[in-house]
């Protein structure tokens, strides 16, 4: 048994991909996961593919929140101008990009959004502030306050993004002699404080180059400094269906535990 699904998601009905497509797309995403095997441990290049690639640029803004910060949670914490990630690492948020999902002219305290660089080629340049949290750090808000109803004042980014790389996936993929394309992963085994990271994983398997079959029950491990510093290469195929937008990443190098 395998599972897999596909979404589409726009702010303009007619933009949204018809059900027809959707549906296809969902079925050859799970027929090619039939016959999935495990593989051995070892430790080898991983390539994540843009919705992957999304979540770790999720875990990314959760340390850079300042409510995580000022508790001294966040593996980030005290970093702000120095040297966290690849050169390749150029993160950007911005809440004006006209259509887009995360887009709003003011925050939840009323403060007007703006486009800021949060990390320029591997450089931290600013957190995720509201009043609150940037005042317990001596700073000010960088306008992203969020609340829900009925929940506490918190810290959202708006439109969070990876600066689009050059390379398409496929020449990503083709520069892996070893290694492992990730297109899902399960749990939420990332330590926010110690930057530890783990979770359950499944993808293909990379040989010389090309896809070889299709993996399952397998764990994936690392640090997210050495995983931000590692970004070896950032793929042009940018998923822009959600909030966070990004495209494949390739990192150097992470523990794949298995048979």
């Amino acid at each position: 048994m395998q599972r897999d699904y596909w979404y589409s998601s726009n702010r303009k009905f007619r933009n949204l991909e018809s059900p027809k497509s959707v549906g296809a797309r969902a079925a050859q995403r799970v027929l090619r996961r039939l016959g999935a095997r495990k593989v051995k441990t070892c430790e080898v290049p991983i390539v994540f593919d843009p919705e992957m690639a999304a979540s770790l640029i999720r875990n990314l803004s959760s340390a850079l929140s300042g409510y995580a910060l000022y508790k001294g949670a966040s593996f980030l914490t005290g970093k702000l101008g120095t040297k966290i990630g690849s050169g390749l690492l150029t993160v950007i948020d911005d809440g004006t990009i006209p259509g887009a999902l995360g887009s709003r002219p003011f925050d939840a305290e009323g403060l007007p959004t703006r486009k800021k660089t949060v990390v320029e080629q591997g450089e931290l340049q600013s957190y995720l502030l509201d009043t609150y949290s940037g005042k317990k750090l001596g700073m000010k808000s960088t306008g992203n306050a969020s609340r829900s109803v009925g929940e506490a004042p918190g810290v959202s980014p708006a439109n969070f993004y990876l600066a689009s790389g050059k390379d398409s996936p496929e020449k990503i993929i083709k520069s892996v002699k070893a290694g492992l394309y990730v297109t899902e992963m399960i749990g939420f085994g990332v330590n926010m404080v110690t930057g530890d990271y783990s979770r359950g994983a499944a993808g293909f398997w990379v040989e010389n180059g090309s896809i070889q079959y299709p993996v399952a029950e397998i764990t994936i491990a690392g640090n997210l400094r050495d995983m931000l510093k590692g970004i070896a290469a950032v793929g042009n195929d940018v998923d822009v269906r959600g909030g966070t937008r990004v495209g494949s990443i390739l990192l150097q190098e992470m523990t794949i535990a298995g048979e």
